[in-house]
């Protein structure tokens, strides 16, 4: 039996100029400078839309890239990810233009204090009909934690055992707080709502007190889907407990069926249906009527490349000042505070040997250190699938080299293709985007740990008010 397994799409993005192709911006049809307008954006979740893409994946960062050179003199210049803003006020409107597009929205663990970020999630899930992401990350810019005056990042395991709590007091918010029918709305009695059916959490723990009720009303998914991009060994355990969608970034088939594999493992960990998380592998993609036509471009695009660029972009990634290298002095054995993945993978090598710096500027010119696929749509889409046949992915988190013809080519090109082959859906799922990746409703299934937090579970902390009230009397 031909394997007809459904491919999942995202687009990757981010509210700055150069995101993962730095020096791209110089493209005469990029038009990535247009990321402080809306219509960039409405216009981009169309154009997704049309392609039926899943969801549109925001990254961000709260820091500049300086540790290249101890400065952020060549970040600046390059644009890379600097200037960035943020990325939840883009999602009303892209939502409003739209009717079946997710949004995953990046936000930290390490600044925000869980009690204010639960509302503004719950907010953005009810305006958007509940198609809401949520990317956990932890942060892994030094600047970043400097600018909120501390001294440097926690160190790597602490920051996840710190985002342990977060999500904790956001899952008592979110889930055990409000019971589903505590609004009444009832114009007769006057009763908005039922009070003894709102629930104060009694949250105490390490790094956060919060005592009292969620201010906001259920949400179609309550806790929007959970997104998370860790790969390194606590990073795992981490998605293993908490995350629907993890995004990886692996050079290699070989690299992706492995890291995919450990994904899966630790769900089942966890408790959890192996299945229970959707993993997406970055790509760029190059693509157009023929596979001449995607050589061309690739051609092309490489004239505006800047590797200088891409080398500020990988020290923050790996923690390491790439500056201090020679341009083809073996890169090995860094040691990391940032992200841990990235930092193994160069310090493992290539096939032809170590990266070099030279090898980084140059590798980190197109699509950010991911694959680069380049030829017509029936090719691409060819390989799209084998690369999930080989290795078990749900689905592909697509960067760009110019935006948005990259995703525009995408969706004339390969789209159509992979339709042909039987692997990419011809219409929407309806309902939220967690029903829409995994067709079993709005709601975490009760497996998940977040639902462990709901009223009468086994972690839930909130009060009963008729219980508190006998208790006083």
């Amino acid at each position: 039996m031909v394997n007809k397994r459904q491919i999942f799409f995202n687009a990757f993005d981010m509210n700055c100029v150069a995101h993962q192709s730095p020096g791209l911006w110089k493209h005469p049809q990029d038009h990535a400078r247009d990321y402080n307008t809306i219509d960039y954006w409405v216009n981009l979740a169309k154009t997704l839309e049309e392609g039926l893409f899943d969801g549109l994946f925001i990254a961000d960062v709260l820091g500049t890239y300086d540790v290249y050179g101890s400065s952020n003199e060549a970040t600046l210049r390059a644009g890379t990810q600097v200037p960035v803003n943020d990325p939840i006020l883009l999602v009303s409107a892209m939502a409003h233009a739209t009717e079946h597009l997710g949004f995953g929205i990046t936000a930290g663990t390490a600044y925000e204090h869980p009690y204010p970020f639960a509302r503004r999630l719950a907010t953005i899930d009810h305006l958007s009909k509940g198609r809401v992401g949520w990317n956990v990350v932890t942060g892994y810019l030094p600047s970043a934690a400097q600018n909120m005056g501390e001294t440097d990042q926690l160190p790597h395991d602490q920051r996840y055992d710190r985002a342990d709590e977060y999500l904790e007091v956001i899952y008592k918010l979110l889930e055990g707080s409000w019971e589903d029918d505590a609004v009444e709305y009832n114009k007769e009695t006057g009763v908005f709502a039922d009070p003894d059916k709102v629930h104060a959490i009694n949250h105490h723990g390490e790094y956060f007190d919060v005592p009292g009720i969620a201010i906001t009303e259920p949400s179609i998914q309550r806790t929007p889907v959970i997104y998370q991009a860790g790969a390194s060994p606590r990073g795992l355990h981490f998605a293993g407990e908490n995350a629907e969608a993890v995004f990886i970034n692996s050079n290699t088939v070989e690299g992706m069926k492995e890291t995919v594999a450990k994904i899966r493992a630790a769900a089942v960990e966890a408790g959890r249906d192996p299945y229970s998380i959707r993993v997406f592998a970055m790509e760029t993609i190059i693509t157009g009527a023929t596979e001449r036509d995607a050589l061309d471009k690739l051609a092309e695009y490489k004239q505006y490349i800047d590797p200088v660029g891409g080398l500020t972009l990988m020290s923050g990634w790996t923690g390491a000042d790439l500056s201090l290298y020679d341009l083809d002095e073996p890169i090995t054995n860094i040691e990391s505070n940032a992200i841990q993945s990235t930092a193994a993978t160069i310090s493992n090598g290539t096939g032809d040997g170590a990266w070099t710096v030279r090898k980084l500027g140059e590798s980190t010119g197109i699509g950010g250190f991911g694959p680069v696929l380049v030829g017509s749509g029936a090719q691409i889409a060819a390989e799209l699938a084998h690369i999930q046949d080989e290795t078990d992915l749900d689905g592909f988190n697509f960067a760009y080299a110019i935006t948005p013809g990259t995703f525009e080519d995408i969706v004339e090109y390969v789209v159509p293709e992979l339709q042909k082959l039987g692997r990419y859906k011809t219409e929407y799922t309806p309902g939220s985007l967690r029903n829409k990746l995994f067709g079993a409703g709005d709601r975490l299934p009760e497996e998940h740990r977040g639902a462990s937090y709901r009223i009468g579970r086994e972690n839930s902390t909130a009060t009963d008010r008729r219980v508190a009230a006998q208790v006083h009397a």
